[in-house]
């Protein structure tokens, strides 16, 4: 490194411990400190290990697949609904919030959370719940988006080489959702804003695309968090800083995070799983279904199948089947 060594380059890290120091939580995880890559590489003179995690999941084409790939509702009308692209960035600009209100590390808060869904199939919860169906049924196996972010940035990208990220990134990529949580907490934010922030933008999608009226949502959390999405967020902000503070953990209160959890189960009778849903649940599976049932027959493993399938964006899924 020394060609591009200079007086910033050359002050950079010890400039960043100091101002980490000075500056972050002693719970706060430390650029320079945590457990690092599974191939040792050179450091970067201007970049913290986290923020060139950062920026291999950006530039990676998994990352830019994603503004292809559904949120809540398949190849929708109107150019306003989220995708899976507009869903990470959102989550990743309100941990980020919280990671600097509570004094923890943001570059690392914001790698995770650009990385979290990049195993995300195409055709959003309906997809996923496909995939997973098909593949314990015909092969006594399963699938979990989570576990497939991981393999995406350990194995697939980069032609096989993956991108080799730091530990703490990949702990997070894959604890951001199921039974086991983070071992940090930077991990830990990007877990609890997830919800935050799927459950208030897919209400949002919700409304504009017809299928539910504000008047049926559930008044209790409703009238505790907010009318509107944006101060249902705020609430749900404020109350995680200052619990999490408080706790020294991250953390909701039982009232405002009850009102969270019973937004999400609402959400998941009523949209995810419920009638409309069921409907695009039928498309999704039958569509991933003659995929993999092709690829399979044409000599691809399970395994292989699964990763071309769960790589697709939902418009080559659907021109893919059009061809067989």
């Amino acid at each position: 490194m020394s060609e591009v060594a200079g007086r910033v380059a050359d002050a950079f890290e010890s400039a960043v411990r100091e101002h980490e120091e000075r500056w972050l939580s002693p719970l706060a995880v430390r650029s320079y400190e945590s457990r690092g890559r599974v191939h040792p590489e050179e450091p970067c003179p201007l970049r913290t290990p986290f923020q060139r995690d950062r920026d291999r999941i950006v530039h990676s084409k998994a990352f830019r697949r994603l503004r292809h790939k559904t949120q809540v509702f398949i190849d929708p009308e109107g150019d306003h609904f989220r995708t899976r692209l507009t869903h990470t960035l959102e989550t990743t600009g309100i941990a980020r919030t919280v990671a600097r209100a509570l004094r923890l590390n943001e570059d690392l808060v914001e790698a995770i959370g650009l990385g979290h869904d990049l195993g995300h199939p195409p055709f959003g919860h309906a997809g996923e719940e496909a995939l997973d169906e098909l593949l314990r049924e015909r092969f006594g196996l399963g699938f979990r988006h989570n576990e497939h972010s991981l393999r995406v940035v350990e194995r697939l990208e980069r032609d096989g080489r993956g991108l080799n990220l730091t530990w703490v990134v990949r702990d997070g990529i894959l604890k951001h959702t199921g039974a086991v949580e983070p071992e940090t907490l930077e991990g830990k934010i990007v877990r609890i804003v997830d919800r935050v922030a799927y459950i208030n933008h897919d209400i949002d999608d919700a409304l504009r695309a017809g299928v539910l009226s504000a008047d049926e949502l559930p008044n209790g959390p409703i009238e505790l968090l907010g009318a509107t999405g944006s101060r249902r967020i705020d609430t749900l902000v404020h109350d995680l800083v200052e619990t999490s503070e408080r706790v020294g953990d991250i953390a909701q209160t039982d009232e405002v995070g009850g009102a969270m959890l019973e937004l999400r189960s609402f959400m998941f009778d009523r949209v995810y799983l419920g009638p409309d849903a069921r409907l695009e649940h039928g498309r999704a599976r039958a569509t991933i279904s003659r995929i993999f049932e092709h690829l399979v027959e044409h000599g691809s493993t399970p395994e292989d199948a699964t990763d071309y399938i769960a790589g697709m964006t939902d418009r080559f899924a659907l021109s893919y089947e059009g061809s067989l």
